[in-house]
């Protein structure tokens, strides 16, 4: 088995355990997009979507099955799960572009190119502060302006340093079930060497800076999982 199967087979635990809690973050981001739908001005107009780090759409699926859509365009970094997006997604009546690339580069290139909704799950945790920053700046100028920006993640509590955040993790992991012990141990590793949260209080006053309004739809049980949406202003 490769590795893209290792990881994508641990992934599935994940979710089937819902031990990240990816069934209630399902139902905290349609109840957004099903929100801001109904406020549009421009209620029959059709969205354009964006979905950075689209994964296989094993979630997401049903609910753009469901939407209004112009045109969805699904990118990732691993080229792998475009395929598994494509076809969990199945037929429905807009056109999809998929597209293997990184986005940072997405945020930083072609600002004409706008989106009415933006969508990201976990994916921008892997960025650091700096580039945390850029991303916005870009996606600001990639946002229609009654446009939405879903930012699914994990977050750092107020006051909480990554090495606390992480030793707390650490020992959620190792209370999941359903994981070998060298599932654990890659789980732990890829999140000491990839993962930094943004803290909250920051990420707020940051996402203003830049001109976005800011708010939590939805915070989980483990102070770490959360549904942010961020809308231009």
């Amino acid at each position: 088995m490769d590795l893209f199967a290792r990881q994508w087979a641990t992934y599935q635990i994940l979710v089937e355990h819902n031990l990240m809690e990816h069934r209630e973050i399902s139902n905290a981001t349609t109840g957004a997009i099903q929100q801001w739908l109904a406020l549009r001005e421009e209620q029959t107009q059709a969205v354009s979507m964006v979905d950075l780090g689209c994964g296989d759409l094993g979630q997401l699926a049903p609910l753009l099955q469901t939407l209004p859509l112009e045109k969805y365009v699904g990118l990732d970094l691993t080229q792998a799960v475009l395929p598994l997006a494509q076809r969990n997604l199945g037929s429905v009546p807009y056109p999809c572009f998929w597209e293997h690339g990184d986005l940072m580069n997405w945020a930083c290139s072609n600002p004409n190119d706008q989106f009415d909704l933006i969508h990201s799950s976990f994916a921008l945790h892997h960025l650091d502060q700096d580039q945390k920053l850029l991303f916005l700046e870009g996606a600001r100028e990639r946002i229609e302006t009654n446009g939405l920006f879903i930012w699914v993640d994990v977050f750092l509590p107020n006051q909480e340093s990554r090495l606390d955040y992480l030793s707390r993790y650490f020992n959620r992991i190792n209370q999941w079930p359903g994981l070998c012990q060298t599932q654990r141990e890659s789980i732990t590793q890829h999140i000491q060497t990839h993962d930094f949260p943004a803290n909250r209080g920051w990420l707020e006053k940051q996402a203003r800076a830049l001109g976005w309004s800011f708010c939590w739809a939805w915070n989980g049980q483990h102070n770490a999982e959360a549904v942010a949406l961020l809308q231009p202003i």
